[in-house]
């Protein structure tokens, strides 16, 4: 039995996952995280030096219509001839080799999942306008997420297709000379590979290790399956050794882990000699685990060694240091729920944003879409002309069934509503985080088009402090002094993000309230001081808050926690169905990034 072996440098990494996708394109594709640049133009380069000579690749153009992704009328030849000729779509031209996909976290959902759908029956067909297209289409596909956070990723449904996913955002050019892999060494492994079979021990060890690190698509394990036989051909092997698994759990079950396995092995030494500090072995500060070194698996005999032990060992090793410190916190994103990018947020308009799709419709219910209106015109043309009168020279003849209406889709605008509680004696230091974390977040306002809103809420009443602007001069301006001191009158101050988030939304905005306060609210909504009446003014505010169905955040600004273990904050944010946030210390970046991410979800609809 082998122990698991070292793990190689990112760079060797990126190569070998190169490799062996050019020896199995059936491992359907691989998403590569990194901005343009040299980095990742020498990995594109050396995975195409692996292809057949002038491979066969089709770029997906960003915004790419239905008609020129699936297929449809060609315009131009149909007039031409005078009757409906099809064209092909880029994914069945993109039929025996790779589609690569640009921004692919801006992909739209909507043309993620025709994409999938073609990947998973192999078939571009589409029946519109007239002709009936059915066209082979079997591709692997290269996407590249140029994300700038977590938050921005590609579609899960084009995810959940793809075997592979690099990271290769900690390379420098100068590490990526190396190419340990020729085009000869993968034309001799796809020689080889029609003849492996993966053994039923293989089997069992990849679809444990996917179980016990949560990982709910079933596809996973079948990947790993492929790629444990192509890791076989690379080599050099006939049958499919324990390498080979461990090299499959690495590359496609850790990038896909949502928890940390626990190990037989590790929970009967810790029954035997339990750990005096108590430690649990979690994740250091520096996001390694301590508790999956890379040899943990390997007994001192060997035969005593479960192969099931040794590939879950290693696919914890292999869990990515970011996603490892996730798990570890409870955060891992779930699969299911996980989001496009931006490209699929938006709403459905019918003067304004980017053109999509357009529908049959009159003249008066929008803008006309000409070149769709002739494609819906173009098949009848012949039936037509033979009404004419034979003196009436040739024409295209268009009905008012034809007439096509141009769809447009524009991204909500957001605004981010700050509720601060400026009363007692640490409101300075909340203000001071709420005025950076607005400064923060109206810098790059100009391309998310969001807008940033403040109510301070002290003494007896509540006063927009900066009214909804994108302007970060202005805000600067306003917020360079702000008022602290006296009560805490926490319901006038909701009453007031009401008032405010319901006109936004007549407006057709989207608000999201920011609340950040230490709860104790002691000044009534009447003005009245005591804290029982005003805690139970605020919970009532908070409930039409939350039957406004308005998002909102509560951000627990208190220092100490309640003796009783629930915050005031918190039960504001039940009331309020809040996101709830223990943030005593809330730095003006971290308040931003929560705020952003919110926002963002707003837009997604998530």
């Amino acid at each position: 039995m082998k122990a698991a072996p070292e793990a190689p440098s990112p760079w060797s990494h990126a190569q070998l996952a190169a490799a062996l996708f050019a020896v199995d394109p059936g491992l359907r594709g691989i998403v590569v995280r990194a901005g343009a640049g040299p980095v990742r133009d020498a990995w594109f380069d050396a995975f195409k030096a692996l292809l057949p000579p002038d491979p066969h690749l089709r770029r997906l153009p960003h915004g790419i219509s239905d008609d020129r992704l699936m297929g449809g009328l060609d315009l131009a030849a149909t007039l031409r001839a005078g009757r409906p000729v099809a064209q092909t779509g880029l994914l069945a031209q993109a039929n025996g080799g790779f589609l690569v996909i640009p921004m692919a976290e801006r992909l739209a959902a909507a043309t993620a999942a025709r994409i999938a759908a073609v990947m998973d029956s192999a078939e571009a067909a589409t029946e519109r306008e007239g002709v009936a297209l059915r066209a082979p289409a079997w591709f692997g596909v290269v996407a590249f997420d140029e994300g700038e956070n977590g938050d921005e990723r590609p579609p899960p449904s084009l995810l959940d297709r793809l075997a592979f996913r690099l990271d290769l955002g900690g390379l420098s050019h100068r590490e990526t000379g190396e190419r340990p892999w020729t085009r000869e060494h993968v034309a001799a492994a796809r020689a080889r590979l029609t003849s492996i079979r993966p053994t039923e021990a293989a089997m069992e060890a990849l679809v444990t290790a996917a179980a016990q690190m949560g990982v709910d698509s079933l596809r996973a394990p079948l990947l790993a399956l492929r790629l444990a036989c192509a890791a076989c051909a690379l080599r050099g092997g006939e049958n499919v050794e324990d390498a080979d698994v461990i090299v499959a759990a690495r590359y496609v079950l850790a990038p896909r882990a949502r928890r940390l396995p626990t190990l037989e092995q590790e929970a009967d030494a810790e029954e035997r000699a339990p750990h005096e500090d108590g430690d649990d072995r979690g994740p250091d500060a520096s996001g390694q685990s301590e508790a999956l070194p890379e040899d943990q698996a390997v007994a001192e005999d060997p035969a005593s060694v479960d192969l099931n032990d040794v590939v879950l060992a290693a696919a914890a090793a292999a869990i990515p240091p970011g996603l490892l410190a996730q798990i570890a916190a409870g955060l891992a994103p779930q699969a299911r729920a996980a989001r496009a990018g931006k490209a699929g947020a938006g709403a459905a308009s019918i003067l304004r944003g980017r053109p999509t799709a357009s529908r049959r419709g009159a003249l008066r219910q929008g803008r006309l879409g000409l070149a769709d209106t002739l494609r819906a015109a173009a098949p009848w043309q012949a039936l037509r002309q033979r009404s004419l009168a034979a003196e009436q020279p040739r024409r295209f003849l268009v009905r008012p069934d034809d007439f096509r209406i141009v769809r447009f889709r524009s991204k909500p605008q957001t605004t981010a509503i700050f509720v601060v509680d400026a009363s007692g004696s640490a409101a300075m230091q909340r203000l001071a985080e709420v005025k950076g974390a607005i400064e923060l977040l109206l810098a790059d306002c100009y391309v998310r088009r969001d807008s940033a809103a403040m109510i301070a809420f002290r003494g007896d009443a509540a006063e927009v402090i900066l009214p909804p602007t994108r302007s970060l001069a202005r805000a600067k301006r306003i917020l360079s002094s702000l008022p602290g001191g006296g009560g805490t009158p926490l319901a006038t101050g909701l009453d007031a993000a009401l008032t405010l988030a319901d006109g936004l939304r007549r407006r057709g905005q989207q608000p999201l309230v920011v609340l950040l306060t230490d709860g104790r609210a002691n000044v009534s909504r009447a003005g009245a001081r005591g804290r029982p009446q005003a805690f139970e003014d605020a919970l009532a505010a908070a409930g039409r808050l939350r039957a406004s169905g308005v998002r909102s955040l509560a951000v627990d600004a208190a220092e100490t926690a309640s003796t009783a273990g629930e915050t005031p904050t918190l039960r504001l944010s039940r009331a309020m169905n809040a996101q709830y946030l223990k943030l005593p210390d809330a730095r003006p970046t971290e308040l931003s990034r929560i705020v952003r991410a919110a926002s963002e979800g707003i837009c997604a609809g998530t």
